[in-house]
């Protein structure tokens, strides 16, 4: 498969750059390959949509003000991006300034507080703190890491919309988008209908903004991101499958960590790590529908909705969402889809 395959224009001015006025004021587009219908409608038309026996899962993965602005000791702008917290005092991150990076450099931060690179990991920093620790440093002098086509700087009002309203672990670098829809309000209506719904947690890295830089996409190396699936979150799942009712993923980010799990025969209770690359030809193991924002052109996630409605039905709704001036991406609208029967095809 060619990256090209995955590619459409957007225009500029449909790239959402605030949030909606109150979370879930956003259209949603219903698709469903197999009766090849795409139906323009509102996020609260999404109950209407969801069955009694259906199970919703969400991801509690809270962000963290990742992004750092500091300068070397001998001057000059640095910019760090903490991708993950390995403990209170070492951290992997992206680092950029105008020259090359030693792994000896020493960052000054805007508060005077001292960061050392002492490693490399791949495109990724071992950096550590001096005093103190990761997380009160960037609770004190961190910025809300909005994504590269969000073109302006972060603001007060990110701090709570950039984060879901259920956020609870801490150790995202971007936000499980498709969250940021509910509001408590939501979360009342699920209970009167009694409609299930469990969490899992993903700490969304960086990568996932990272390009696909390779022309066929079987060549593509996928970032790493860890994940947890909680007993009480299987158990759920297993109470909806006897009942015959759909797990739904809030989200890519959950759709990936429930089909990592749900790859091996036990599902581990604790953190793993996960580089699952889901591109049309994939089966689905435990997911039956997704409640997701729109993707980048040419991006994994693309292909990952690709491999569940089929990658010309994706790119038919695309298109028609275009026309309809939908708005793209983190604070974009949202789509409900519906999973193609034979997943394998293009």
């Amino acid at each position: 498969m060619n990256i090209e395959d995955f590619n459409y224009t957007l225009p500029e001015n449909l790239i959402a750059q605030n949030p909606s006025r109150k979370r879930g004021d956003s259209k949603l587009l219903s698709i469903n390959p197999e009766t090849n219908s795409i139906n323009n409608l509102n996020f609260k038309d999404l109950f209407n949509l969801i069955n009694k026996d259906d199970l919703l899962i969400f991801n509690d993965t809270k962000v963290i003000k990742a992004r750092l602005f500091g300068e070397k000791l001998t001057g000059g702008k640095v910019e760090i991006l903490v991708e993950r917290i390995i403990d209170e005092k070492n951290a992997l991150a992206l680092i950029k300034t105008s020259k090359k990076i030693n792994t000896s450099l020493t960052i000054k931060t805007s508060k005077n507080r001292l960061i050392e690179i002492f490693a490399r990991d791949e495109n990724l920093f071992r950096i550590k703190i001096e005093d103190g620790d990761f997380y009160s440093l960037l609770d004190n002098e961190g910025h809300v890491p909005l994504p590269p086509y969000i073109k302006r700087k972060d603001k007060k009002v990110d701090e709570d919309r950039y984060q879901t309203i259920f956020a609870k672990e801490r150790g995202a670098v971007a936000a499980p988008t498709a969250g940021l829809h509910f509001s408590q309000e939501d979360f009342n209506r699920l209970k009167e209908k009694k409609i299930n719904y469990g969490f899992i947690t993903l700490h969304v890295g960086s990568g996932t903004f990272q390009p696909v830089k390779v022309t066929n996409i079987n060549d593509h190396k996928m970032h790493k991101e860890i994940y947890h699936i909680p007993i009480a979150t299987k158990q759920l799942i297993d109470e909806t499958r006897v009942k015959g009712g759909r797990v739904i993923a809030i989200g890519t980010t959950v759709l990936r960590a429930l089909e990592s799990a749900y790859q091996n025969a036990v599902v581990p209770n604790n953190f793993q790590e996960t580089d699952i690359f889901i591109k049309p030809g994939y089966k689905f193991k435990i997911v039956d529908a997704l409640f997701t924002n729109f993707h980048l052109p040419k991006s994994t996630l693309l292909m990952l909705v690709s491999a569940l409605a089929g990658k010309d039905f994706i790119m038919k709704s695309y298109h028609e969402a275009i026309k309809n001036k939908y708005h793209f991406f983190s604070y974009g609208d949202a789509m409900f889809i519906e999973q193609k029967a034979k997943n394998n095809d293009l």
